[in-house]
């Protein structure tokens, strides 16, 4: 089941008009979800991103779009497709109604709620083998759209393909300045000696609801120090652990990058707070 601006649909009948203007000039806004057991992981971070996000893109904001109703369509769809008892992932869609070409004719919206199964409820540490490697061919430019999760992912689809012909599981994306700015499908972080260091939203990097958690967690451990500074591709061999993050699989160790093999002690340390944090939230 899916849920279209409020009503429900079997997937197999579900549909969007050739006019949608997410599909038609990537238009759209999005937010992915964890939800366990009936209920929302960080919900709040994610409501107030979405509203950011659709403020930046000049969208009308309904005046029904409260946490309490979104909550409810969420937790709806994810209960019509027998996963309210169990973990999913929820995607959020939010696009502008159709009409005009680049400028629209209107700035009210439409939106989409769609629910599939997760394997585990928490997160676990994947400590199988996991390679990287940069993608040079296409960059993500600097500045505020680049941070938010829209429907405008060419360069991730295109390092996407590289990785995949090229038997990696994941590709590092560069800015214009050829900084690191992040994966495929999250944030990155390095560990060198007891310095954790991530790219600054600045460079325009996605502002994780994941990396945001993380940072919090890292500010009250006294054993390590939080730096957020431009990465340069040559910092990447010098560290001894890398990881990305996201909503989904919440931490993911680095195993190697071009010669450079790393552990994951402090990922380990990291994902048990992430845990203790879902749980709570």
């Amino acid at each position: 089941m899916v849920n279209i601006n409020g009503q429900l649909f079997e997937e197999k009948e579900a549909s969007l008009s050739i006019a949608n203007r997410g599909f038609a000039y990537g238009d759209a806004v999005f937010e992915t979800i964890r939800v366990i057991n009936g209920r929302i992981i960080f919900w709040e971070d994610h409501y107030f991103r979405l509203m950011a996000s659709m403020r930046i893109m000049r969208m009308e904001i309904p005046a029904t779009f409260s946490p309490e109703f979104l909550e409810a369509e969420i937790l709806q769809i994810v209960r019509e497709n027998d996963l309210f008892d169990t973990q999913a992932r929820v995607k959020l869609n939010v696009s502008r109604q159709a009409g005009g070409f680049y400028t629209p004719q209107t700035n009210e919206i439409d939106y989409l709620v769609t629910a599939e199964a997760l394997p585990d409820a928490f997160y676990l540490l994947n400590e199988d083998f996991y390679e990287v490697e940069l993608f040079k061919d296409h960059y993500v430019a600097k500045g505020l759209l680049s941070t938010l999760k829209t429907n405008n992912r060419a360069v991730n689809v295109l390092a996407g393909i590289y990785a995949m012909e090229n038997d990696y599981n994941n590709c590092l994306l560069l800015n214009e300045q050829k900084n690191v700015v992040e994966a495929l499908n999250g944030n990155i972080f390095l560990v060198v000696g007891n310095v954790i260091k991530t790219p600054p939203i600045t460079d325009g990097c996605l502002k994780g609801i994941t990396r945001g958690k993380i940072l919090e967690i890292i500010k009250k451990l006294p054993d390590y120090t939080l730096e957020e500074a431009s990465i340069s591709p040559f910092e990447l061999q010098k560290a001894d652990e890398m990881f990305i993050s996201n909503v989904v699989m919440g931490i993911q160790p680095v195993k190697k990058y071009r010669k450079k093999e790393y552990s994951s002690e402090v990922a380990k340390v990291l994902l048990g707070r992430l845990n203790t944090l879902a749980r709570l939230s």
